[in-house]
């Protein structure tokens, strides 16, 4: 009887005890079977963007709903596998999927912490969530986790599990995985990363959100600290790794500066180019395009279309401050950051609001947190904006917000957005490759790509075209045309009566077709015009691929008023370039899938190979050494502070200077710049394609030229080099070298061939065109 009386209250003890663990064998029995299959881990194939390569593999853009790069465990550096680990799961190479010891502290520091602060996720529960769980806080749920996890553990290695969590774990920024993380919060590929940005990136997943470097860098920082102290108390890193790894500033990429090399409107042509072929797969696949763009060249152009656009703008004047925000009621940094949340980066044009004015002095607080103070010459550009000499929402006072520029000494200076636009646009004269493409001086500003959109009027660029049509028809650079007025009434031109000038307002009489060529005569283009008729020139401009229903049959063609767009300038100046071949200009190299498969391969038509001559080589010849006196002796000779003598081309200037062009080459490339208003207007009586478009030109070439070896140009055959003397007779002892085609070089001491014959030209003053 006394044994019965202590058995069953411990049997009944026991069964209570075991009840628990009975339930749960049975839940576990009852779970497991319903768990999802793991095909999902096993045939990995996540959503993968459409990524966008220079000629030589920089990336550029991406484009996609989730922004990922899939790297394989073996390639991710050491520093970031040790920091995802010190940050998440330190025991995750000795746990079988449940951390049974993390869990007891994160139990114990919950209970001293009085409320749930701490977690105990391995990285295999949270991939087991991630990709098929809920991120609800339910006892199911994480009962579920962890079966999973012990799943997962159960069919794939430590390393396959890890490499699934590096690439699918959410990091903020739209950036699924660490190698598209480290692209757009740095700019730079995973294994370039240093132990401090391991460290900020590895303290994204516990709150993307919370600790986006980006959005909050002083959270991010704290963060990263934490990170930096895990590893060295794990003993991951050293004492001075870890010292040097603390005081590392870091920099983080903002908007549209997560791409080293800015090519938006270019990455943009491609994208529509992709979508038409592929559609909704281009945004999911993995389709890598590698275009013609070269790193190198992208850069250049970007910067030198920069630079022309904000030094046109500081030559016109400040136009006062972009808002403004009361002090009073928003102080304090939050405050000020707050004011500027609207107020858009323009890459290194920074809003700040002004705390404090001087006459000789500006304090202000520049987006993302630095103090600057701007003085002196820094300030000469807005000094009258501190003054009471302009209206009130010019001047600049405390609670201006105004833009602000570092300069190339490190000290920052006034400026603002410009309301002027240009593009450049440049390629290979050879083969139509493209090499650089900007449409607009910012492209998050505004989308309108003027390469291929923007219709403008050419104005003197476009003459070449009729010179070049000349030749066809007898000219040669040595024909003495009229530099004299013309007048045309109204039952010529069928509207109102017409009196031409030049640019400069002068008439200079007879001159050679060379000379008017250099000085950008539009009466003379206009009488070469009127020889040739506009109906030819309308006809054989088609052959440099422009629109002839864009340059009616006028005598205005010869100045210009038809309408071209950049990358039409390029496809005509190459062919003057190449020795008289179409090209046609292309940015698709090649087309790869997600597993390197060429799925398209470009099949460019190349001069002297497969491309079709449009013009005698002779005629492209003499163009070119006519343009090359242009870049010498005339409107472009600012070009030659390059220090070369193979460059040609010519500037164009619009009636009332509303668009500025300089369209040049050296034969490796071609080169188109242009510079106008999206809403026409004149950019100013002084401004020119000499002084507003060339100097974007230069810039750009001074850079892609550099170390290229200066070429020259070999007469080709029937062609006469021949003295000419100045009253335009072929003399041995003649000051100029002129070049003829073999069937119109003057004999003797005759003139040069001219349209009304070949006269001395003494003799014919009175009739010339």
């Amino acid at each position: 009887m006394t044994t019965r009386r202590w058995l069953l209250p411990v049997i009944v003890l026991l069964t209570l005890l075991s009840l628990p663990v009975l339930l749960l064998g049975m839940a576990v029995m009852l779970t497991y079977p319903s768990l999802p299959s793991l095909e999902v881990l096993t045939d990995y194939h996540p959503k993968v963007p459409l990524r966008i390569y220079s000629a030589e593999g920089t990336l550029l853009g991406e484009f996609g709903e989730e922004r990922r790069a899939l790297v394989k465990i073996a390639d991710v550096p050491d520093a970031m596998k040790k920091a995802i680990l010190a940050a998440e799961d330190d025991r995750f190479y000795q746990h079988g999927g449940v951390d049974y010891m993390g869990v007891m502290r994160a139990a114990l520091s919950n209970f001293t912490a009085g409320g749930s602060k701490q977690g105990a996720s391995t990285i295999t529960m949270q991939v087991a969530r991630n990709f098929f769980l809920s991120k609800e806080k339910t006892f199911t749920r994480k009962f579920n986790e962890m079966l999973l996890a012990f799943k997962i553990e159960h069919y794939l290695s430590k390393d396959d599990i890890f490499q699934l969590y590096i690439n699918q774990i959410y990091l903020g920024q739209r950036s699924y995985g660490f190698a598209a993380a480290a692209q757009i919060y740095f700019g730079k590929p995973l294994n370039q990363i240093s132990i401090a940005e391991a460290a900020m990136l590895a303290g994204l997943p516990k709150a993307p959100s919370s600790y986006n470097p980006v959005v909050n860098p002083k959270r991010a920082k704290l963060r990263q600290m934490y990170v930096l102290r895990r590893m060295h108390e794990l003993h991951f890193i050293n004492d001075e790794q870890f010292k040097i790894a603390q005081n590392q500033p870091l920099s983080t990429k903002h908007g549209n500066q997560e791409f080293s090399v800015k090519s938006d409107y270019l990455t943009e042509m491609v994208r529509q180019a992709v979508y038409q072929k592929y559609q909704e797969a281009t945004y999911t696949e993995g389709f890598k395009v590698y275009t013609t763009i070269r790193s190198q060249d992208q850069l250049a152009a970007y910067q030198a279309v920069r630079r022309g656009v904000l030094e046109y703008d500081r030559r016109h004047g400040y136009r006062g401050p972009e808002g403004y925000t009361d002090l009073q009621q928003n102080h304090g940094e939050e405050a000020f950051e707050e004011a500027l949340q609207e107020t858009t980066d323009n890459d290194d044009l920074l809003p700040a609001i002004v705390l404090a004015t001087s006459a000789t002095q500006i304090q202000a607080y520049c987006k993302g947190g630095e103090h600057i103070s701007i003085s002196g010459e820094a300030l000469r550009f807005a000094q009258r904006a501190l003054t009471d000499k302009v209206a009130l929402n010019q001047r600049i006072v405390p609670g201006s917000i105004i833009r602000v520029q570092k300069t190339d000494q490190g000290t920052w200076q006034i400026s603002q957005l410009p309301q002027v636009e240009s593009a450049f646009v440049s390629g290979n004269p050879v083969d139509g490759a493209i090499y650089a493409l900007v449409g607009g001086f910012d492209f998050n500003h505004n989308q309108f790509n003027h390469i291929t959109q923007a219709w403008r009027q050419p104005g003197s660029s476009f003459k070449p075209f009729i010179y070049s049509a000349a030749l066809e028809k007898g000219f040669t650079p040595a024909t003495l045309i009229n530099d004299g007025p013309l007048t045309f009434g109204s039952d010529q031109t069928g509207s109102e009566p017409w009196q031409p000038k030049n640019y400069d307002g002068k008439f200079e009489g007879p001159m050679r077709m060379r000379q008017a060529l250099i000085k950008s005569k539009n009466m003379v283009s206009i009488r070469i015009l009127q020889s040739i008729t506009p109906r030819y020139a309308q006809d054989y401009i088609t052959k440099f691929g422009l629109d002839a229903a864009k340059h009616p049959p006028y005598l205005t063609m010869a100045l210009g008023a038809g309408s071209v767009t950049p990358l039409q300038m390029l496809t005509g100046y190459s062919v003057f370039a190449n020795g008289g071949f179409r090209v046609y200009p292309y940015f698709i190299q090649r087309i790869e899938d997600a597993q390197g498969r060429k799925l398209s391969q470009a099949m460019p038509t190349v001069a002297n190979v497969n491309a079709e001559p449009v013009i005698d080589v002779r005629n492209a010849f003499t163009m070119v050494n006519m343009m090359q006196d242009v870049v010498k002796h005339g409107t472009a000779i600012r070009a030659m502070q390059l220090g070369r003598q193979d460059l040609a081309g010519k500037t164009g200037t619009t009636s009332d200077s509303i668009d500025a062009w300089f369209c040049g080459f050296q034969p490796t490339v071609v080169g188109i710049a242009w510079m106008g208003f999206d809403q026409p207007r004149s950019l100013g009586d002084k401004e020119t394609g000499g002084g507003a478009a060339l100097p974007i030109w230069i810039n750009y070439m001074e850079k892609v030229l550099k170390n290229v070896p200066q070429a020259e140009y070999s007469m080709p055959e029937n062609m006469v080099a021949a003295r000419i003397n100045e009253s335009g007779h072929r003399d041995e002892n003649g000051a100029r070298v002129e070049y003829f085609y073999q069937e119109n070089v003057p004999g003797g001491q005759g003139s040069p061939v001219i349209p009304d014959g070949d006269k001395p030209a003494e003799a014919i003053k009175d009739q010339l065109l």
